[in-house]
């Protein structure tokens, strides 16, 4: 379900800075971070009553594809953009928000725990293992009382950045998977039923006897999903947590741009299918008055916005990469003219 979140904010009373009232800017994109970016929004619209912020929960391929065609001034994805999506948007830039986890989520009345190890995780999602009684899956959790029932396997039916993370995970840990469906906001699924959205995974795992899917922590913790926990890359079974999504990007190198994978990442604590998630911008606003507000904006959110991330089972970034992105909001201009030149 598409999800519009409308909320008055204001033009930023910040530091001389004089906008016009009333501005309405527009994004759309990433399902992944919906819930924190709807918490910021209501939170800087306290501050900052004269800006609205329309966010369209649509997925991280309809955000880029609009930051693509400019007919939105924010995009949102989990993926970051592919080289051939940045040439037909020069000047986009990638803004890290927070870091979230992917989750594997089932519904099996009667089985409180489970354990999935990657190579059983991915044969369950090429359909091959199609019972929950399997030999797979027993081995991968010893002693448990598991039904002779069919699973029923639950993904995206839209473009996703859940799903880019996803199955950037699976190809890196199932040499089929990686020369079969393959990573990307859509594969062609073997088997499964199609829910758009993190809510539509969410509400059809949750409505389905049997039913394994994958969504933002969020989304679980919200819904009282039963979460699965992974074999990590150092073999260590790990549960999804802020600290183990955190333990995922201690390790990992953060190009200048930012498009990182820190999925399967080492670490004995690491959650497995660890992500950033982006806004994405264009590195010259052409609108003064939503250039501005916009980019003041993304600086409350990576300062103040970060506070309120823990609350809603997002990390929040890394304090030297909070420093990396101060440098990038700095070199955001407004009709070339920089905004943040001298903040601190």
């Amino acid at each position: 379900m598409k999800t519009l979140l409308v909320i008055s904010g204001l033009a930023l009373g910040l530091a001389g800075a004089a906008f016009a009232n009333n501005l309405l800017i527009n994004g759309a994109g990433a399902t992944f971070p919906f819930p924190i970016y709807s918490k910021w929004f209501s939170e800087y619209n306290k501050l900052h009553p004269d800006v609205q912020i329309n966010y369209q929960s649509i997925g991280s391929g309809g955000g880029i594809k609009q930051i693509i065609e400019r007919t939105v001034d924010f995009g949102a994805s989990d993926a970051p953009m592919t080289e051939e999506e940045l040439k037909k948007a020069p000047g986009v830039v990638h803004i890290p928000t927070v870091m979230g986890a992917v989750v594997v989520v089932y519904n099996l009345p009667g089985v409180g725990s489970l354990r999935l190890s990657p190579e059983t995780l991915a044969n369950v999602f090429l359909g091959k293992v199609q019972n929950w009684s399997d030999a797979a899956i027993a081995k991968d959790n010893p002693g448990a009382k598991l039904p002779d029932s069919a699973i029923a396997v639950v993904h995206r039916s839209d473009g996703s950045g859940t799903t880019a993370v996803f199955t950037d995970y699976l190809a890196k840990v199932s040499p089929e998977w990686k020369s079969g469906p393959g990573a990307g906001k859509s594969v062609n699924w073997p088997v499964g039923l199609g829910g758009k959205g993190n809510e539509g995974v969410t509400g059809t795992v949750k409505q389905t006897e049997g039913g394994i899917g994958y969504v933002e922590l969020a989304y679980a913790n919200q819904n009282k999903l039963l979460m699965v926990d992974l074999k990590n890359h150092d073999g260590q079974w790990v549960k999804a947590s802020l600290d183990s999504v955190s333990a995922a990007a201690a390790k990992a190198e953060i190009p200048a741009d930012y498009r990182v994978s820190i999925t399967d990442a080492p670490g004995k604590e690491a959650y497995p299918i660890s992500a950033f998630t982006y806004l994405l911008v264009y590195k010259d606003q052409a609108d003064p008055a939503k250039g501005q507000a916009l980019i003041h904006f993304l600086w409350w959110a990576i300062h103040d916005g970060q506070k309120m991330a823990s609350a809603l089972d997002y990390a929040p970034l890394p304090g030297p990469l909070v420093k990396k992105v101060e440098a990038t909001l700095q070199s955001i201009t407004v009709q070339g003219k920089a905004v943040l030149a001298n903040r601190k």
